[in-house]
């Protein structure tokens, strides 16, 4: 954006009265090498002193107005100011030192009261338990345990703000490998147990007691700012259709510091709820007029000129430019920096499990899908019986199919068609009614009456339990599909095979087969960026109602 010279924004006929260091009494003609030029000073002096008040008064709209039309700002808030002042007075800060000092504390609450409860339990079972003897074997590990709990939660972003601060499963994690460094320092130091169930009880009253602290602080604090009304008045500039999808992300009621007061479009648009507040020629009287705090440009291809005039435009005002992520700034969340080099490089990394991830996870299924297989066991049970009495062939049919890196395996099922009804499948491509890769046909022939029922309620998918316990599948992840639809598939759609396939997904739980499957496949690519335990056990949760609902199933 190009800067108009100061002389440009204030009005040819008005005065600007000159600041002067000269003490009272002096004669401003002393200090004039050309006594003609201060004989003009003196005269627009007089003449300013003069002016009647509806001439000032006329003038100060015309300044404001053309202030408002795009023109550089008189004063560029990003004015250099003397460090200290400028750190005390920016109110952000405080809340920010603030927040990080109730979290540290919530932290130190969370983990002195994990350790005293794994010892008290275990002096409670020895028959040696008081609140002194207690507090007097807790105390030697709790400062070395806190330190490594903030250093690590410090590492994982958990004294960030708020819609950077990470959830429970980080906490997991974290606490995690807190309890293997504080194991590990006590066994190089010398220290001898007769159990570890100091340290993985204190993991879990550490997850428990932190975990649920920290929620109760982003529930407490999240309404206090609601109340307090504290939400930044923001816009959206892009085009239509990547306006679109901002808005209805910053919609779904977790982005409540944010009131979107209108958006700006590089093209047509209707408005469909979200005000339309001009073109971008008139992004600076918008601003003016409008309060807006935040600008977000919610176009990855905006116009690279017309971006930096407007990042310029809005840092002289001291507004706020947030940029939605295209896909490549999606992948940077993963990308670890490459040291050394003359230009700034990212490693990019992919989206798989590994290290204390890997471990979680794999622990998770194996514990689950065991229970799972013990509770559901009389179900099973019962029918494996009605597939075998309703037609001829094997119970369990194993459908071959890619796993992970695309290394085939057998997916067990309940079977529910009739025999060989793979030989007939060419037959029945005409009659496909899903789009993409897959193969899906609501009144399929082949099935028999019980297979029906059983592929209504994904029943069928059951025996996959086993799978899981193999270690050819997961509970939760991108479903396996039949290799006839992976043949199909486009180079991109089989990143999804870089973790284990899972039993249910974020395919089941969004509509399943009613979605268009490019969709499909982005859900997968949300859930590898996304994964936590919370997220898995909430698929698994979600699982059930959407299959007792039997939405987009058959």
């Amino acid at each position: 954006m190009r800067l108009v010279p100061a002389r440009d924004v204030i009005d040819q006929n008005e005065v600007i009265p000159r600041r002067t260091n000269r003490p009272p009494g002096v004669n401003e003609a002393a200090r004039l090498p050309d006594r003609e030029e201060a004989h003009v000073r003196s005269s627009e002096h007089e003449a300013a002193q003069v002016r009647s008040p509806e001439r000032e008064a006329a003038e100060v709209p015309s300044a404001e107005r053309q202030s408002a039309q795009g023109r550089s700002p008189q004063r560029d808030v990003r004015r250099k100011r003397p460090p200290l002042l400028s750190f005390l007075m920016r109110v952000e800060t405080l809340r920010r030192l603030t927040r990080v000092i109730l979290l540290l504390a919530l932290d130190f609450i969370g983990v002195a009261a994990a350790l005293y409860t794994a010892m008290a339990l275990k002096l409670a079972v020895q028959g040696t338990f008081s609140f002194r003897a207690t507090w007097s074997d807790t105390r030697p590990t709790l400062a070395f345990a806190y330190l490594v709990t903030v250093l690590m939660f410090a590492r994982v972003d958990l004294y960030a703000d708020r819609p950077r601060r990470p959830g429970l499963a980080k906490i997991t994690s974290a606490l995690f490998l807190v309890t293997v460094i504080t194991l590990v320092f006590s066994l190089a130091n010398g220290d001898h147990f007769t159990s570890y169930y100091i340290f993985y009880g204190s993991l879990f009253f550490g997850i428990v007691y932190i975990g649920t602290l920290r929620a109760l602080f982003t529930r407490i604090t999240g309404q206090l700012l609601e109340r307090a009304g504290l939400r930044r008045r923001a816009i959206l500039v892009g085009t239509g259709s990547h306006i679109e999808a901002v808005a209805h992300a910053l919609g779904d009621g977790q982005h409540q510091r944010i009131h979107l007061v209108g958006f700006i479009s590089l093209t047509p648009r209707p408005e469909n709820g979200l005000r339309s507040l001009g073109s971008l020629d008139q992004l600076t009287e918008v601003i003016a007029s409008e309060r807006i705090q935040e600008v977000i440009l919610a176009d990855p291809d905006f116009p690279q000129e017309q971006a930096l005039d407007l990042v310029d435009s809005c840092h002289q005002r001291g507004v706020t430019v947030v940029v939605a992520p295209s896909t490549m700034e999606i992948l940077i969340d993963r990308a670890e920096f490459v040291a050394g080099e003359s230009v700034p490089l990212f490693t990019l990394r992919p989206p798989v499990f590994e290290g204390v991830d890997y471990a979680l996870k794999r622990t998770f299924d194996l514990v689950l899908s065991t229970a799972l297989l013990v509770l559901l066991s009389p179900v099973l049970l019962v029918i494996a019986i009605l597939v075998k009495l309703s037609s001829r062939g094997p119970i369990i049919y194993r459908s071959v199919r890619p796993g992970m890196a695309g290394v085939p395996f057998r997916c067990f099922k309940f079977r529910t068609m009739r025999e060989h009804a793979d030989q007939t499948q060419d037959d029945l491509e005409p009659l496909n009614e899903s789009n993409g890769a897959l193969f899906k046909i609501r009144a399929d022939p082949r099935l028999t009456p019980v297979g029906r029922v059983l592929r209504r309620f994904s029943l069928d998918e059951l025996p996959q339990l086993v799978n899981v316990i193999r270690g050819e599948m997961s509970l939760v992840g991108p479903r396996p599909l039949p290799m006839r639809d992976f043949e199909r598939l486009e180079e991109w759609h089989k990143k999804r095979y870089l973790v284990l396939p899972g039993i249910t997904g974020l395919w089941q739980v969004s509509g399943r087969a009613e979605l268009e499957f490019d969709d499909l496949v982005r859900l997968d690519f949300l859930y590898l960026e996304r994964w936590s335990i919370f997220l898995d056990l909430s698929i698994l949760l979600k699982t059930i109602p959407a299959v007792l609902s039997r939405r987009g199933a058959f």
